[in-house]
């Protein structure tokens, strides 16, 4: 018996090949759909992050303000700006965590100046972008040349940093406390952040949204109470000055 020796047609390799470029656009529109999804849930993480860190270093600020009504020009809260760029500028004696505290060192004592001014803005960041900044100098110092140019920068890609105070006479929200009279605090604060998308990422990640009420648990000291030696020598050392 003769031995038939077959080989393939042009129409079965073909096919085979169509067969298989199938299979491997298949494979790349799973792995695409995967790599997109794994994309977008890094930058709902990283949003969150920095979300949490915003908030977690204004709440540590806030719940360890100090102000002295014989000192308003040192221990006076702030808060200006407009509706959607807040400056929040307040005294507080910050925790051994707070961010850059190796920074204020004291060469005598060798201990962290941790009485200090923090001011929250917003600042023109890349392109288009603005960033949340915290500027921090010692309650009887200047801003140095350091933090004026590189402050520390909390959160980029920011929309919106909306700052309120609740106003007990007028029984209503308000924008603005500028009360360095009588140096007074506001009972509650409520801040509205708005951080945007990445846009390293082709802006994969939707905008995220918080708003966070805090109760302030500080009081001015009264002028009375207050001794000698915690007024500061205000014929020698100028006020602070609170940049937008």
């Amino acid at each position: 018996m003769l031995a038939i020796n077959r080989a393939f047609t042009l129409i079965e390799i073909m096919i085979a090949i169509a067969v298989f470029t199938m299979v491997i656009g298949a494979i790349y529109a799973t792995w695409a759909v995967i790599m997109k999804s794994s994309q977008v849930a890094q930058d709902v993480a990283a949003q969150a992050q920095r979300q949490r860190i915003t908030l977690r270093t204004i709440e540590d600020s806030l719940m360890a303000i100090q102000s002295f009504q014989a000192s308003p020009q040192y221990y006076s809260f702030v808060v200006a700006g407009d509706e959607d760029a807040s400056v929040l500028s307040f005294t507080a004696r910050v925790p051994e965590i707070f961010p850059r505290n190796g920074k204020f060192a004291n060469p005598n004592t060798q201990r962290d100046f941790n009485l200090r001014r923090l001011t929250f803005s917003l600042e023109a960041g890349n392109g288009s972008e603005k960033s949340l900044v915290l500027r921090q100098n010692p309650v009887l110092m200047d801003l140095d040349a350091d933090e004026q140019q590189y402050p520390l920068v909390l959160a980029r890609n920011v929309r919106k940093f909306a700052v309120e105070c609740w106003d007990p006479v007028k029984l209503d929200w308000v924008k603005e406390w500028k009360d360095t009279n009588t140096n007074s605090i506001p009972t509650m604060l409520r801040v509205n952040l708005v951080l945007g998308g990445n846009t390293t990422a082709g802006a994969a990640a939707p905008d995220f949204a918080v708003a966070r009420l805090y109760s302030i648990p500080s009081k001015p000291l009264p002028a009375a109470t207050q001794n000698a030696g915690s007024v500061p020598n205000t014929a020698q050392v100028p006020p602070p000055t609170v940049n937008p």
